[in-house]
Order: structure tokens, then C-alpha cells, then sequence
């Protein structure tokens, strides 16, 4: 593939945006498993400074056992449940949000730091605000989620879950995406306006099925109808319209059939797209990234129905949630590969095509 090197790069400011999307992916992957030991509501309370220390005493682990226990989870789910398995629940959930706080401070303080020094590239400085800027947005954003849980609820609304880790995953990939940008620095080719489009439209598919993971799994929906590939035995189950537009975030087998049918749409297109691709020669080295998207593809789906059809079980559950951002970080990759990408597109015979 052709190295693009631009005049204003800077591998230590790549590295940098890189290792905080390696812990933006453990936090999603943390967050996947805290949401499938029922322990996001285990803390009760949002303090982002002096919640940074767990229970110091027992005393404290006490105290903080008895809000759990005021709290319609507890009454409804987890009646009975002991001081140490409220540990255990509550070490899941401090480890998510203690994740959360390392993740800002990774973040924060090297660019203050780069910023003083004047290495980052000028051009990238206002993206790295708004990538400081939506990581604060996002803890706000979880605890708006977990209070929809604390009093009438006995888990978080669905519909905050999808949007919770939207935010994750739309930060997860502008941190990829920057990085690139300071690794190879500024690039001034055209590039296939055509494929461009393709590689966009396949990006954004791929986190709209994101949000619809976060609906499937707010509303528990791998529980039921696990069956493939029809549900319960037939092509749709009984859906709930009853509900009206909330049936589109709630209804158990209408999100489900939802992730479903978005799943086959992104198997057929990247499968059509990484074809294309190589029969087209897009560029050097875009094959393979198209092809790896492809793979990515139908490694996920595979996953997925082992999930579904397995009852989700931790550790497939946590390893498909794991998978959707491993997938979403393959195609932001590839969309910056064709856009920085010299508009080479040969067809088979005398002509060439440019999309």
C-alpha cells in the first residue's frame, strides 16, 4: 500500500490517540459485561471525583449495599442477595467507571501537554477538542442512562443503553480516524468519489447495527426467539404493536428481527463491496481492506447467531460485543484508506473507470 506522508504529522501524537482507542475498546467490552452481570445499577450514586475510590471499610460497604437494596432491582431481581455477591456485581460496575475516569485523564492531560509543546498538527487540534469534549458528554450520558434504572425500572431504558454506547463507538472511531491522520499526515490526492461513498455508506450502516445491538440487549432480546434462522419458528415473531413507535425499542422480537434483517443487509453489501473491490483493483492494498471488512463481516454474524442461539452466555456475549467494535474500527479504517487513496480503478480490458 503507498505510505502517505503529509508535511504536519506526528507519530507521538498518533500514539497517543491510538492507545486511548485501545482503552475505549476496554471499556466497551468492560461495559458488555457489566451489562450481562445485571451489575449496572449496583452503584447508586454519581460522583466523578469522589467516587473514584470503592468502599475503603465495612462500614462503607454497608452503606453502599443498603442504597443498592432501596432500589427496585433488589427487590424485583435480587432479593436475598448477600453482602458478597453485591461485591461482586459492584467491583464490575466500579471497574467500568474507574475506566471512564483513566480514559480522561489519558486523554486530557497529554494534550494539554502536546497543545503547550505545539505537536499536535494544527489541523487536528479542533478535532481533538471535540474528542475531549464528547468523552465528557459520555459520562453524563452513562449516568443519565443508569437513573432510568434506580426507581421505576429494574434495569436501564433500552433506548439510553443504545445511546450510551453509540457515544463510546462514535469516539472509539475518531480517535482511529485521527490517529491515521497524525500518523500519515495531510494528504491532498483526489480520491474515488464513487467508492468513497460506498465505504461511507457501509461505515454508517455498520453503526446504525451497533445502536440496534445496544436496543437488542437493553430490552434483553437474546433471551428469546433463540432460534436460527427463523423465530420461534416462524419468519417474524408476535411483535407487540400495541406498544406504537416505542415497539421499535422495546418489543423483544421486533428489535431482534431488527438486528437480524440489518445483518443480512451488511453480509450481502460488504460481501458485494470487497468483491469489487478486488475485481476493480481499487488502489493498492484497498483489496485487502475491503476483503478484511468482508471477513470481519461474517466473523461477527457467526458470532452472533452463537450468541443468540446459545442464550448469550459472558463470554460470547462479551466477545460479539467486543467483535461489533473490532468490526466498526475495520471499516473506519477502510474508509480512510479510500479516501487517501489515488483514484485508480482497473477494470478488465483497455478502459479504466473511475468511480
Amino acid at each position: 500500500m503507498k505510505r502517505f506522508i503529509g508535511g504536519d504529522q506526528s507519530r507521538a501524537v498518533a500514539v497517543w490517540l491510538f492507545a486511548t482507542a485501545a482503552l475505549v475498546f476496554a471499556m466497551v467490552v468492560v461495559g458488555g459485561v457489566t451489562r450481562l452481570t445485571g451489575s449496572g445499577l449496583s452503584i447508586t450514586e454519581w460522583k466523578p471525583i469522589m467516587g473514584t475510590l470503592p468502599p475503603m471499610t465495612a462500614a462503607d460497604w454497608a452503606e453502599a449495599f443498603e442504597k443498592y437494596r432501596a432500589i427496585p432491582q433488589y427487590e424485583q431481581v435480587n432479593a436475598g442477595m448477600t453482602l458478597g455477591e453485591f461485591k461482586g456485581i459492584f467491583w464490575w460496575e466500579w471497574s467500568h467507571r474507574f475506566l471512564g475516569r483513566l480514559i480522561g485523564a489519558v486523554f486530557a492531560v497529554p494534550f494539554i501537554v502536546f497543545l503547550v509543546l505545539r505537536r499536535i498538527p494544527r489541523r487536528l487540534i479542533g478535532r481533538c477538542a471535540v474528542l475531549l469534549a464528547l468523552g465528557g458528554l459520555q459520562g453524563l450520558i452513562g449516568w443519565w442512562m443508569v437513573s432510568s434504572g434506580l426507581s421505576e425500572r429494574v434495569d436501564v431504558a433500552p433506548e439510553r443503553l443504545a445511546v450510551h454506547l453509540g457515544l463510546a463507538l462514535l469516539i472509539f472511531g475518531g480517535l482511529i480516524w485521527t490517529g491515521l491522520e497524525a500518523w500519515n499526515g495531510e494528504e491532498h490526492s483526489r480520491h474515488p468519489v464513487g467508492w468513497s461513498r460506498g465505504a461511507a455508506v457501509l461505515l454508517a450502516a455498520i453503526f446504525v447495527q451497533c445502536l440496534l445491538g445496544g436496543l437488542v440487549a437493553g430490552a434483553k432480546a437474546g433471551l428469546v426467539y433463540t432460534d436460527w434462522p427463523l423465530m420461534n419458528g416462524e419468519l417474524l415473531a408476535p411483535v407487540a404493536w400495541g406498544k406504537g413507535a416505542l415497539a421499535f425499542l422495546h418489543d423483544q422480537a421486533l428489535v431482534q428481527f431488527n438486528h437480524r434483517l440489518t445483518a443480512y443487509g451488511l453480509l450481502i453489501g460488504g460481501t458485494i463491496y470487497a468483491v469489487q473491490a478486488w475485481r476493480w483493483r481499487l488502489a493498492e492494498g484497498l483489496g485487502a481492506s475491503a476483503f478484511v471488512l468482508a471477513l470481519c463481516l461474517w466473523l461477527q454474524a457467526a458470532l452472533g447467531v452463537a450468541t443468540l442461539m446459545n442464550a448469550v452466555p459472558l463470554w460470547l456475549g462479551a466477545l460479539h460485543q467486543a467483535g461489533a467494535a473490532l468490526v466498526l474500527a475495520a471499516a473506519t479504517v477502510n474508509l480512510w484508506l479510500v479516501r487517501r487513496s489515488q483514484p485508480r480503478l482497473f477494470m478488465s480490458g483497455p478502459r479504466s473507470t473511475v468511480l
